[in-house]
């Protein structure tokens, strides 16, 4: 209860406290009962507006879902995740299935074509002029339906679309995993130890950093083939070095810390004090630069299968189905619309929801 005292005897009936000690000063002052009331009128007890104490988890899921463009973000990546799993068997056909006959055939659904869309029909431009063809009616196709068309070979879009955006998802799980145990370890152990072996293991940072990414990839594709363990080893060459310059950086502030010297003085052994002491102190930056190496990684598989590097045929990725839809965009423009719209949605939701847990997980984005 907020209260305040007021003196009811005026200060001039008191002796100077000059000529008074200060104990019998304050003992020829009397309190009566209405020498104390409540601070606010209305008779109520006011308690400041401030926050609760909470824990740093607690309060940065707070902040996170109070982010519109995360929580969306989220919600999509779960629902390409769980299409990737789920799409391809969704129809009867096979990512690899050919069907020479149906070949070129445009998106077809069978509840939308009722109100003139995706009912499998396309306009085809020519030298002499457009004209509006659907191969469904003219192949006599009427119980024949392709969600996204199907390619030049007659394989269905749909099930390929899914099956690249697996290889993407793979990719994703593949640079978290290479981001947590080598570039985690490698920047912690070299900003902790600092010295000799800081200057050795940032010297050959510095080095593989120096090599150009396709480079490292053509001299993998020499002695491999291609395909996803090409793409792994690349990752795996020079993915990391993002994600162990952070956690140096993190590291190099916080190993003077008085937490980390009471450890230290304590006994604690040197991979103790990291792993135990360090590391769940740098959780927001590390966990922010995982995700933003996702969209990175994701790219790059997308790159290489554009390029002809990616997985060998006929297992499809987004990068090798938007190369194959690239070479027939002109005549069948949705070949490629499809595949560049899930891997354009995969990336900027990864780069939201990174955008998001960096402010969540910052102690000064906390609104005081």
């Amino acid at each position: 209860m907020n209260r305040r005292i007021k003196k009811k005897q005026p200060a001039a009936e008191l002796p100077l406290v000059d000529t008074l000690s200060a104990e019998e000063y304050l003992s020829r002052i009397t309190f009566e009962d209405d020498d104390f009331e409540f601070q606010h009128k209305d008779g109520l007890e006011h308690i400041d507006a401030n926050f609760a104490s909470q824990s740093y988890w607690k309060d940065a899921l707070i902040r996170f879902k109070k982010n519109k463009g995360a929580i969306f973000s989220l919600v999509c990546i779960i629902f390409l995740v769980i299409m990737a799993f789920v799409g391809p068997g969704m129809n009867e056909y096979r990512y690899d299935q050919q069907i020479i006959v149906n070949q070129n055939m445009a998106p077809r659904v069978k509840f939308l074509e009722q109100f003139g869309i995706f009912d499998g029909s396309e306009t085809m431009r020519t030298s002499t002029g457009s004209k509006e063809i659907n191969y469904y009616v003219s192949n006599g196709l009427e119980d024949t339906y392709y969600w996204f068309g199907s390619d030049s070979l007659g394989r269905d879009l749909w099930t390929r679309t899914w099956m690249g955006t697996r290889i993407s998802l793979y990719v994703a799980v593949l640079a978290v995993f290479i981001d947590l145990v080598f570039g985690l370890t490698y920047g912690l152990v070299s900003g902790y130890f600092g010295g000799k072996v800081d200057m050795v293991m940032q010297r050959i940072v510095e080095i593989l950093n120096s090599i150009p990414y396709l480079i490292t990839v053509t001299l993998l594709l020499l002695v491999m083939k291609p395909g996803l363990m090409s793409i792994t080893f690349a990752l795996m060459f020079s993915g990391w070095l993002g994600m162990s310059r952070i956690a140096r950086a993190e590291v190099l502030k916080l190993k003077e810390q008085e937490y980390v010297l009471a450890s230290r003085t304590l006994g604690a052994k040197s991979f103790r004090i990291i792993f135990r002491e360090i590391l769940p102190n740098i959780f927001g930056p590390l966990i922010t630069q995982t995700m933003f190496s996702i969209p990175h990684a994701i790219f790059t598989e997308a790159f290489l299968a554009f390029i002809g590097l990616g997985v060998p045929e006929p297992m499809a990725s987004l990068g090798s189905l938007i190369s194959s839809g690239y070479q027939n965009f002109t005549s069948h423009p949705y070949m490629i619309v499809f595949p560049l719209v899930v891997m354009g949605l995969l990336m900027l939701c990864f780069n939201m929801l990174a955008d998001g847990l960096r402010d969540a997980l910052d102690p000064k984005m906390k609104d005081m």
